[in-house]
């Protein structure tokens, strides 16, 4: 472990990178939330609290630990989906021990496998992961808008022209929403099937909007993640990403 010098900032050998970039890659956090995790005292490099944001790391012979846990990093960064059943926690670890997503990932041979973003315990559908810190961070970055679909089973028959305040941008208690396009899909006995796409992602954002148009959720299932589709993959199974579908995720978080 290494203290920087101005005169080494633009050089990086081949095996040596900066500890924040070291976490990101290996997916503990973006860039600035593993500098938060080192000034917080929480990263040791051979045993050593690490604090110091200068810091650079030899990534075949250091041992980082984030709160005790090594952490690894690989060349090549990890990217998946997953079919999220109900039932589980967007998390990889929960202090009551309810159900988590990590049960249903290989979080044995990626160690820093994380989901970018989160779907609600009781919803279902596609849920990105990987160990790619900066490229989760990015993707969730409001300035990259980055489009996600969510279909909607809500209680009570719903006229197409009800969706128009969502369409417009509604405000809820935490403030104004991005014009959300929707559509009315189906309609049965007493609910309703609804599209809608959002490029926000505040806490139970689409079941808050709908709500407060007077059509609870019953049901809500995500199948599409910017330019990702859930197709082909059981609930509860996942598969990799194809080299064309990273190269398009990529786009849209640079976008």
């Amino acid at each position: 472990m290494t203290s920087m010098t101005s005169a080494e900032a633009g050089q990086e050998h081949p095996h040596t990178m900066r500890l924040q970039r070291f976490l990101a890659r290996a997916g503990v956090a973006s860039r600035r939330g593993s500098e938060a995790l080192m000034t917080a005292g929480r990263v040791t490099v051979n045993g050593v609290v690490a604090t110091e944001l200068g810091t650079k790391v030899d990534t075949d012979a250091d041992v980082v630990e984030v709160d005790g846990v090594r952490v690894r990093w690989s060349d090549e960064p990890v990217y998946l989906m997953l079919n999220k059943p109900a039932g589980y926690l967007t998390t990889m670890s929960d202090p009551q021990g309810r159900p988590c997503v990590a049960e249903l990932v290989p979080v044995a041979e990626h160690p820093g496998l994380f989901p970018v973003g989160r779907l609600d315990f009781d919803t279902t559908g596609l849920l990105l992961f990987t160990t790619d810190g900066d490229l989760g961070h990015a993707l969730l970055h409001p300035s990259h808008h980055v489009k996600k679909t969510y279909i909607a089973l809500v209680d009570g028959a719903m006229h197409d022209d009800e969706l128009a305040p969502l369409r417009r941008g509604i405000v809820l208690d935490d403030g104004p929403c991005q014009p959300a396009p929707s559509q009315v899909l189906e309609r049965h006995s007493g609910t309703t099937l609804v599209e809608i796409s959002l490029r926000e992602g505040r806490k139970n954002q689409v079941k808050r909007m709908l709500g407060a148009i007077g059509h609870p959720v019953l049901e809500l299932h995500r199948p599409t993640f910017g330019p990702l589709e859930l197709i082909g993959i059981e609930e509860g199974s996942w598969r990799y990403l194809t080299d064309a579908e990273i190269c398009l995720l990529r786009r849209a978080a640079t976008r």
